[in-house]
């Protein structure tokens, strides 16, 4: 037995619909509101996300547009890459706030 098995250890396996559902909540909690898979806020679509088999489909736009946003698309296979999206979203949304004031 070497020093390293005693270290070794799995993550924990990515549960994409319990994943989507933590998304949810951040973003609500960052004050957008969710309509079948899409977030917005006063009424313009910033973000969306939906499952795709064993990882979540997420994108966000470039720039708010009601007409026809630029979207930004990535794909979470873990909870890193997840946390990674909703960090720059908020990022965002916080650049946003401060253009639109």
């Amino acid at each position: 037995m070497s020093a390293d098995d005693d270290f070794a250890f799995a993550l924990p396996a990515f549960k994409p619909d319990e994943a989507l559902q933590r998304l949810k909540r951040e973003l609500r909690d960052a004050g957008l509101t969710e309509r079948e898979g899409r977030f917005e806020r006063r009424g313009t679509v910033l973000a969306r996300a939906a499952v795709d088999g064993a990882t979540l489909k997420l994108a966000r736009v470039k720039r708010p547009s009601r007409s026809s946003p630029e979207w930004i698309e990535k794909t979470a296979k873990n909870s890193a890459e997840l946390r990674d999206f909703v960090a720059d979203l908020k990022r965002q949304l916080a650049q946003w706030s401060d253009s639109d004031d």
